[in-house]
């Protein structure tokens, strides 16, 4: 899909309509007049956010000040959520509002007893604006705690459509023919696929869509809430047709080594960017964002994708992910920070970062127009429209110190793995071993 200029000025306009101002050039967009009650008052907010994450993230911070006179202060986590703010509570440094990436961190918190409930409006905004999906995800023993502000698409295998054209091959729909073209891009003198094999988490992502497709939904319910053992046979079996991937080096640039050695912004600047090394890069929509912010990319022309393909007979994989906004109960102001995420549930809101791109909205108010892409108003709209049929990234479902922990856990085992992925039955039987450990804990 070609993006042209009419279609940008056309959602840039309508942008403006819904906001009362618009910075189609990059700038923060106003959120509007406001009360100014919260004058003098100031937040800390606390995510994994980094780069243009935080970038865009800062611009929703801006218009929520601007609306209502509350200063705000982000602060970077770095992918250690779980470990960061349970040492910030302990100091007596806590954030007001937490961006929790993962539902089994977020479960964690409330057990803990470090959570705020959301209030009655935001809980009413949620109920009337979201698939329930999102309220399930975001609830712990039926209270409502967490709010997902930011969705992601995680089933979209991202290219180069020069590179592709080049080999002359067409956006594949099954995992074997994926694998056949790119042997045929790797022919053309790119490697074919660019994997983040330094970020265990890129990783837990490649299996969940594998696993989803080849095992089927109610297997992946049953994995993603350990009621069935990672040494079942569809483990081993989802790993096996992973590892065709890993174990060929002609597919991954930089083979094991180069994977290994390269983190997820570095994966996508291997396809995108100003010296190209790999046709394909597998990843959530918010690739996207990146290759627009960080390397001048035209997302539709010169950046697409295409779904993650159908494994075996199975259907093609949709996982979602997200960040959820909670408000801790050892913050100073409480007040300003429910008003935070109140906020945050408006089409409004969501507006600010969807028009700068790398970002999807799971409420159903928010215009399509507030995205400033094709591409990315597509992708919005299918996982708005798969409602509660889509699947929640597995591994952010999990305890934190198996899912969501940086060198330990499934990271760490399947980094290995894309070591040496020799021994699939082995490896199934240390995610069980480190699986049980985490989930008694």
């Amino acid at each position: 899909m070609m993006r042209r200029r009419t279609n940008l000025l056309a959602s840039c306009t309508a942008l403006a309509l819904a906001l009362g101002a618009t910075a189609c050039g990059g700038g923060p967009v106003s959120a509007g007049g406001g009360d100014k009650s919260l004058d003098g008052q100031t937040i800390t907010v606390a995510g994994v956010w980094s780069g243009s994450e935080q970038k865009n993230f800062q611009k929703v911070l801006d218009a929520f000040t601007e609306k209502t006179g509350a200063k705000t202060r982000f602060v970077s986590t770095g992918d250690n959520v779980s470990t960061v703010i349970g040492s910030k509570i302990e100091g007596g440094k806590a954030p007001e509002v937490v961006m929790v990436p993962q539902v089994g961190v977020l479960q964690q918190f409330a057990k803990q007893g470090w959570l705020e409930p959301l209030s009655k409006k935001a809980g009413a905004a949620v109920d009337a604006d979201y698939a329930s999906v999102w309220k399930n995800y975001g609830s712990v023993d039926g209270t409502l705690y967490g709010l997902y502000f930011k969705a992601a698409h995680k089933s979209t295998v991202w290219y180069s459509p020069e590179a592709l054209d080049r080999a002359g091959v067409e956006p594949p729909t099954t995992y074997d023919a994926m694998l056949k073209a790119g042997h045929t891009v790797s022919d053309s003198g790119l490697a074919a696929f660019s994997v983040a094999g330094q970020d265990g988490w890129t990783l837990t992502d490649w299996f969940e869509n594998i696993y989803l497709s080849q095992a089927g939904p109610e297997k992946y319910d049953a994995l993603a809430t350990h009621r069935i053992k990672w040494t079942d046979p569809t483990v081993v079996e989802a790993l096996t047709t992973l590892g065709k991937l890993f174990k060929d080096k002609q597919l991954m640039a930089g083979g094991q080594k180069g994977a290994l050695n390269t983190d997820f912004p570095g994966s996508v600047e291997k396809v995108f960017g100003p010296e190209p090394q790999a046709g394909m890069v597998y990843e959530g929509d918010f690739v996207a964002g990146v290759a627009k912010d960080q390397f001048g990319r035209k997302i539709g022309e010169d950046a697409n994708f295409f779904p993650f393909p159908a494994v075996a007979d199975g259907k093609a994989p949709v996982v979602s992910g997200g960040d959820a906004a909670v408000v801790l109960k050892d913050g100073k102001n409480q007040k300003a920070a429910m008003r935070f995420l109140e906020y945050l549930t408006t089409p409004e809101a969501s507006a600010v970062w969807a028009g700068a791109g790398g970002f999807l909205s799971p409420n159903k108010k928010l215009d399509l127009a507030a995205y400033g892409d094709d591409v990315t108003r597509e992708t919005a709209k299918s996982l708005v429209a798969a409602g509660d049929s889509v699947r929640f990234d597995m591994s952010d479902q999990a305890p934190a110190a198996f899912g969501g922990t940086k060198g330990a856990g499934e990271w760490k085992i399947l980094q290995d793995f894309l070591r040496d992925p020799s021994d699939p039955k082995g490896t199934a039987a240390e995610l069980e071993s480190a699986a049980a450990k985490a989930y008694k804990g």
